[in-house]
């Protein structure tokens, strides 16, 4: 009984303070050990579901999602003068990266999750949490409309000061007849989880006396459409799964396994270095897993997927016993009706500007897969920012006009910089010595002309921002840092030059800041490509791997049950359950 209570008291004691959990991950491999830290966003004065004071004028926030996006926005959100109401038909934050392991047992679906109120309840913020859906944005009144998310389906509306829309998207079809009927997804926990049983199923259907060897062949074909890195890394899993637990419990039906990866382009991971697809390439045909690019699927029936050789025009069939479409997103039926009535109808998601906020709007945000920067073109200002730099309405430039104006220039217009640094250039001067010839630099003057020819093809430089969880989440933490600051920026602007009009930005634009990317490749062996062109690929980076992805989690509970399943997972073996 002694033992009871103090365990009793020591469990309270750790959730009511739960800074003291904070401690180090610590992987131990032969020859060497990895260590990883991440501090616990720790707050005080829970105030989740509280009801603002009477007469507190505070600035109605709505955030719709609770995907990268909106969980970033969340966290790092600290202002208490805003009332924040947050919708969504998930009540939690899934940690998305690790779904492919999810799929086959490595890491447990409820180890990558965490419910939002356990979030935000470490908050100094008022917060409310409602499951249920917007179906409707109506920016004209400042109104959402939402459906609950429970068996009676009420409806009701929200008034907003301020929505920042994060969505995410849904699967990209391409409306390919069959996908919807006979494909599984992988883009949420649940997705995840009817994959597991269906690869369970097909096995223990294989295994059963009446089947022929045909139909056991079949069952036992997994086919993988869409070689990015969900798809690369979910066959990677699923081989390592089959090869390691499977063929052990099942050894009659080993032999008839076959796992195949379509991909419509050329190669797989084109986002990734060459190096690192080459070696996935090579690794996958050593691995036996049947890599068909160059191929695009035409049509999926209950048993079979038809495809088709782009070049060449050959068609041809694969059975299945199941299959995984995962080809790329597409935007959400509300998000199209909203952009309708904001004039973005010809647009395939929906447009910001380099403050997120979405173009037509004065008060609503958008971020994460949901919402795509619209970078402004040098060229579209081109005039004006000669105008701001030449001070003495001389008529022409000189280079210490310019140089007075680089700074804003660059910062308001980013696709410059690359243009430079892949010009090897140091700054606009070189560019515009370039454009003058052998003249020294101290002579160069320019009229508009000649600027806007120095000019010309910077704005070749121009790329949308990759729809991952990496942006996502930047893109949340700016975002809550511009609501922290509001008032302050609001008298002190921050900001580069309004070269169209008067004073300065309030904020700093949002930058991406690209912190590398990796694709696990099974077999304990994962390619990295971080910042500075550096490339990584063995079992070294796996232990990289698991290192900063249990540090990404976002509370100590999850860090510490993936930690957990893993090392699980390397003394029991995967559980081949069907829960």
């Amino acid at each position: 009984m002694g033992s009871l209570n103090f365990y009793e008291r020591f469990s309270r004691t750790f959730r009511e303070n739960p800074s003291l959990s904070r401690f180090l991950v610590v992987f131990a491999v032969s020859g060497g050990g990895l260590v990883a830290y991440s501090e616990a966003n720790i707050q005080t004065s829970p105030k989740i579901d509280e009801l603002p004071e009477p007469g507190n004028e505070k600035k109605k926030v709505v955030v719709l999602g609770t995907g990268w996006a909106g969980t970033s926005f969340l966290k790092n959100l600290k202002n208490p003068s805003y009332d924040v109401q947050v919708i969504s038909p998930r009540n939690y934050f899934a940690f998305t990266p690790l779904l492919p392991s999810v799929t086959v047992g490595t890491v447990e679906a409820r180890s990558v999750v965490e419910p939002i109120r356990n979030i935000v309840k470490k908050k100094n913020v008022n917060v409310n949490y409602w499951e249920a859906e917007c179906y409707r944005i109506d920016a004209k009144s400042k109104k959402i409309y939402c459906r609950s998310s429970q068996d009676d389906k009420e409806e009701f509306v929200v008034d907003y000061d301020y929505l920042v829309v994060a969505m995410g998207a849904r699967v990209n079809t391409f409306n390919t007849p069959g996908v919807e009927e006979n494909c599984h997804y992988l883009k949420e926990v649940e997705d995840a989880q009817k994959i597991r049983r269906k690869v369970i199923d097909c096995f223990e259907k294989a295994s059963l006396p009446n089947l022929s060897d045909d139909e056991k062949r079949r069952v036992l074909q997994f086919v993988v459409v869409g070689g990015g890195p969900t798809g690369v890394e979910f066959a990677a899993e699923l081989h390592d799964f089959v090869s390691e637990d499977l063929v052990k419990l099942y050894p009659s039906v080993k032999d008839l396994v076959k796992i195949t990866l379509l991909e419509a382009t050329d190669h797989i991971l084109n986002m990734f270095d060459k190096r690192i697809t080459t070696f996935a390439e090579e690794k996958f045909h050593r691995d036996g897993i049947d890599l068909k690019t160059g191929e695009m699927v035409t049509k999926v029936s209950e048993k079979e997927i038809s495809t088709k050789v782009i070049k060449t025009g050959e068609v041809s069939t694969i059975p299945y016993g199941m299959a995984v479409w995962s080809t790329g997103i597409a935007t959400r039926p509300v998000i199209m009706d909203f952009m309708k009535q904001i004039g973005q109808a010809n647009r395939r998601v929906l447009a910001t500007d380099e403050w997120l906020r979405v173009e037509g709007t004065n008060s609503i945000y958008a971020l994460g897969d949901c919402a795509t920067i619209n970078q402004r073109k040098v060229m579209e200002d081109i005039s004006a920012i000669f105008e701001k730099a030449d001070k003495d309405k001389s008529g022409t430039l000189t280079v210490k006009e310019f140089q007075e104006a680089l700074d804003d220039i660059c910062e308001r217009y980013p696709q410059v910089q690359i243009y430079l640094k892949n010009k090897h250039m140091s700054s606009l001067v070189d560019l515009l010595q370039e454009s003058k010839g052998d003249v020294s630099k101290e002579s160069i003057e320019l009229n508009v002309e000649q600027f806007k020819s120095a000019l010309s093809q910077v704005d070749s430089q121009m790329k949308n921002l990759p729809a991952t969880a990496q942006v996502a989440a930047q893109q949340g933490s700016y975002l809550a840092d511009c609501f922290n600051r509001m008032e302050e920026c609001t008298k002190s602007p921050e900001g580069p030059l309004r070269f169209r009009e008067s004073g300065r930005h309030r904020f700093r634009p949002f930058r991406y800041k690209h912190l590398g990317q990796f694709a696990p490749l099974g077999g304990e062996q994962t390619a990295a490509q971080l910042p500075g062109d550096w490339v990584s690929i063995g079992h070294s980076s796996q232990w990289l791997w698991y290192s900063v992805y249990a540090s990404k989690q976002v509370s100590w509970r999850t860090r510490s049950l993936v930690v957990s399943d893993w090392m699980r997972r390397f003394i029991f073996g995967r559980d081949s359950s069907q829960i």
